[in-house]
């Protein structure tokens, strides 16, 4: 699971089943290979050879099939609303916003919690030419993915971004589009959930601020990762 900020909860509410889990810390800024890099070295150094189910995104897609570290073995990868064939807010952002004005952009990101670092790897070509053709699956490991939408409110800062994936892609969490997120088997769509309720933020100002602006926290991040712990045991993992 990636850094121990966004699963603020998550953690404690598995070990409560006797679920070991392990945390790796992956630098913000860095391309998806540099911070599968540092998630791959987390992994070998802490699960000691053990089996592992990954809940995760890109990062460990990219571990798994390309850096296969050494004394771990991967059982399932599960990625929930995952950009796996980009993401048009992506395309959009670099083609209206323009590349000078791209940090400015980060740093809006970086304030309520995303990592930015790969933002430029998220476009829909990228990922499609690039990315995943490179990138294959890796035999042995199951796949699982969830997708998300919303329908935000007037007032919601994902307004325009989820109008603007919407018009192309279709249903979305207001950043990634359910059909993005679709990779290996599908186990379903979080109604009403957007791309931030996914990682149980612990920053109650944003939180505060984010309330203001017409949002509310009506997903239980806990019971959907312990949902996925259960389906994990079920098939056998």
């Amino acid at each position: 699971m990636p850094g121990v900020e966004y699963w603020y909860g998550i953690r404690d509410a598995l070990a409560a089943r006797d679920i070991q889990v392990i945390t790796a810390t992956v630098p913000p800024s860095g391309s998806i290979e540099a911070r599968a890099q540092k998630l791959s070295e987390d992994i070998e150094r802490k699960a000691g050879g053990r089996e592992v189910n990954i809940i995760a995104g890109l990062d460990s897609r990219y571990m798994i099939s390309q850096l296969k570290p050494p004394n771990v073995i991967v059982k399932s990868l599960t990625t929930i609303s995952t950009p796996h064939r980009g993401s048009v807010f992506a395309d959009y952002m670099f083609k209206s916003i323009g590349m000078t004005n791209i940090p400015k952009l980060y740093r809006a990101l970086e304030f309520f919690g995303f990592e930015t670092g790969a933002f430029e790897q998220l476009t829909q070509e990228y990922m499609t030419n690039s990315f995943n053709p490179r990138t294959p699956d890796l035999e042995g490991v199951k796949y699982y993915s969830y997708g998300a939408l919303l329908r935000p409110t007037l007032t919601s800062v994902f307004r325009k971004s989820h109008q603007i994936v919407d018009s192309i892609e279709g249903p979305n969490d207001g950043l990634v589009s359910v059909a993005s997120s679709k990779w290996g088997t599908y186990r379903g769509t979080l109604d009403n959930v957007s791309h931030l309720d996914l990682i149980n933020w612990t920053n109650r100002l944003r939180w505060y601020f984010w309330e203001l602006t017409g949002h509310k926290r009506n997903f239980n991040a806990i019971a959907f990762y312990l949902g996925i712990s259960d389906m994990l045991a079920k098939e056998g993992l």
